[in-house]
């Protein structure tokens, strides 16, 4: 089993399962084949013993004694029913052993003990209801006997003849010698062989697997995305289960593609839309606004009433008014509209922002802490103003009285890193993730103290885009950071599409 938390590949799974299945095929069929075998060596060695005891019965049918027996068993003495290894056991009627001959392991002619008498009649006793040959074991010096009870043709006596299994023994123990190494090579063997055909066969499922792993690499989030990577044709055949997978994410990337286009056309839509609704919108909010400060100049007096809605009325046009030109200028950005290049000095930049901060939020507390040597970038003065001027007026506005708010700069060789940071209750962690988004609005947690059309941090996002940068926020209670990192000479963003957040 694989350890928890890993898991095994596919190739993997299949060659380990071949070979597992190989295993217990050669086991089985190696098992089937040594208990064979033994089978037959012992059927072979059944025959012989009842010739043998025929041969025997035949010597031993007269009625006189037995044939004396020399110490040499391949002498004219040897046991009864001849062999140079044998076993003969000749009991009279009343039990009384006529004969007792066995040639031991040593090849000498010997005689069984009382002990090994005793356990060849237990053995006899226990397979009383087998009529062939059974097996029994004498012991040091004689071992494994195949033996057959029988009687003379006039019944006066008893015998009991032998072979030994040895060769038997030895013959099947020559087979594992030589069946074990077979299967561990032939193991290795389909080992090998497995593992390339799975590697050849399921090369085509790592092509398709490159192709995903391509796509899913790329941007798709916002612009305009050409998804023109494919499996190869080679690897789509419906006929093959590969091909089926390549064929159906060949389907899915064309399907995707399409709603890709069909989703970039509709923000360009929208964009162009916006665009022209914030452009047109500029002159009649300019007309009320105009129109406002100029009754308020009449020399007439004005109800009070009148007044308070004059007043309300040129409010609310300065606060449309602005959100027109934040949408304006995120319109332009999406557009791709080429930036300002010019030397910016970020140190002055940072001095003027808090100033203007500090004047506007006198119930924060305002902190500058900047390198000694002046910080400089290529980038738009213009636009990395209000990129300062909205992270301090977000810190102001969403954060309550007696804030301290500091403002950092770092200047590394390539980049500039900018951070507005606060002492405040912080944002909650599920709005963290979509702070950027236009219209993105905090809750009451932020002690918020006036209205916000949501754009601010948007437009510092698209910025910090359209300059080569990114913009990040880090929050927790007590402690929140904006960072806005810049190249110090990059050229900005060469893809319009992907400049601000749709």
């Amino acid at each position: 089993m694989t350890p928890a938390g890993r898991s095994r590949s596919l190739r993997t799974t299949i060659v380990t399962s071949v070979v597992a299945i190989f295993a217990c095929v050669l086991l089985l069929s190696g098992l089937a084949t040594t208990l064979t075998l033994r089978h037959t060596l012992i059927g072979q060695l059944d025959e012989d013993l009842r010739l043998s005891s025929e041969r025997v019965g035949d010597q031993l049918g007269g009625a006189g004694p037995p044939p004396p027996m020399d110490e040499d068993p391949g002498g004219p003495g040897r046991p009864p029913g001849g062999g140079d290894r044998s076993l003969t056991v000749v009991t009279d009627a009343q039990g009384q052993i006529l004969v007792n001959a066995v040639v031991t392991t040593d090849n000498r002619l010997g005689a069984l003990d009382d002990a090994q008498l005793a356990t060849l009649a237990t053995a006899r006793e226990e397979q009383v209801a087998q009529a062939g040959p059974f097996s029994v074991d004498l012991g040091s010096g004689v071992g494994d006997y195949r033996v057959v009870v029988s009687e003379t043709a006039d019944g006066s006596r008893t015998v009991v003849t032998g072979l030994p299994l040895a060769a038997v023994t030895d013959t099947t123990r020559q087979a594992v010698v030589i069946l074990v190494p077979a299967a561990l090579l032939s193991l290795l063997a389909a080992g090998a062989g497995s593992a390339w055909l799975v590697r050849r066969n399921l090369a085509p499922l790592d092509r398709v697997a490159a192709t995903a792993r391509r796509v899913s690499q790329q941007r798709l989030e916002r612009g305009e995305v050409a998804v023109s990577d494919r499996v190869p044709a080679g690897d789509t055949d419906p006929g093959t289960e590969v091909g089926q997978v390549g064929h159906a994410l060949n389907e899915l990337l064309d399907t995707m593609e399409s709603a890709l286009s069909a989703r970039h056309t509709s923000e360009q839509r929208v964009r162009q839309f916006v665009a022209d609704a914030s452009h047109e919108l500029r002159t009649p909010l300019a007309s009320i606004r105009g129109y406002a400060e100029l009754s308020r100049r009449e020399t007439e007096p004005v109800p009070t009433g009148v007044r308070y809605a004059l007043d309300r009325v040129e409010s609310e046009s300065l606060r449309m008014q602005g959100l027109v030109e934040d949408l304006l200028l995120l319109a332009r950005l999406d557009a791709g509209r080429p930036l300002e290049r010019e030397r910016v000095d970020l140190t002055l930049l940072c001095l003027d922002a808090v100033s203007d901060a500090r004047a506007a939020g006198r119930d924060h507390v305002w902190a500058l802490d900047l390198p000694e040597q002046p910080v400089e970038l290529v980038g738009d003065d213009a636009r990395l103003r209000q990129v300062l001027g909205n992270l301090l007026a977000n810190a102001r506005t969403h954060t309550p009285t007696g804030t301290t708010v500091t403002t950092r700069l770092r200047a590394a060789p390539d980049e500039v890193e900018l951070v507005v940071a606060d002492d405040g209750p912080g944002i909650p962690e599920q709005l963290q993730a979509t702070v950027f988004e236009r219209f993105a609005r905090g809750d009451d947690s932020r002690s918020r103290a006036a209205g916000s059309t949501g754009l601010g941090l948007s437009i510092v996002d698209a910025v910090a885009r359209a300059h080569g940068g990114r913009i990040a926020v880090e929050s927790r209670p007590g402690s929140t950071s904006f960072v806005l990192t810049l190249p110090r000479d990059e050229s900005p963003s060469s893809d319009p599409a992907t400049d601000g957040a749709p």
